[in-house]
């Protein structure tokens, strides 16, 4: 039976551009901005940061790569990430710079995890894709592995990134 490897590859795209795009975002972004919220004409706009979009997006390769069958030990999210950015967790602001790890960890870790993640994806037979999602919560709108893996580093990154862009011009920082 031959291997094909198209599937990983058009969701390796995809979260190649997601990636590309939170590389230019981070672009004049400081450290002491970095877990902040913005704020308008003295208004604090409680919406997610960059320390927490970041933070729970880089979760989410380690669960692409073991689902279509890799090792994903080396960017498994530490227990404390998996705290601070799970689904249910509520981004916080953190003007002292305690509540989250530092900017250089965290990006250090979402670039990391999505680049090995995407590796992986390049190299995994398109059948691992069509395997049933064994979330089941996520089932009825993802039914396989590969859809789920698509808006995992697809559309589910955009989304916190459109928010990490939003972010930017809030702090008058403009496009990226």
């Amino acid at each position: 039976m031959q291997r094909t490897q198209l599937i990983g590859s058009i969701i390796a795209d995809s979260a190649r551009m997601s990636v590309g795009y939170a590389e230019r975002l981070l672009k004049d972004v400081t450290a002491s901005q970095f877990a902040r919220f913005a704020e308008v004409g003295g208004q604090q706009i409680v919406s997610n940061h960059p320390a927490f979009i970041l933070g729970h997006l880089s979760l989410y390769p380690c669960r692409v790569v073991s689902e279509v069958g890799g090792d994903a030990t080396s960017i498994q999210p530490s227990s404390k990430f998996e705290a601070l950015f799970a689904p249910s967790a509520t981004c916080l602001d953190d003007p002292e710079g305690t509540l989250y790890p530092s900017m250089e960890e965290i990006t250090g870790k979402f670039f990391a995890a999505h680049e090995y993640a995407i590796e992986v994806l390049m190299t995994t037979d398109d059948a691992a894709f069509g395997a049933e999602n064994t979330h089941e919560r996520l089932r009825a709108k993802f039914a396989t592995v590969g859809s789920a893996h698509a808006f995992y580093l697809g559309g589910h990154a955009m989304l916190h990134i459109g928010q990490f862009s939003a972010w930017r011009r809030a702090m008058g920082l403009g496009a990226a």
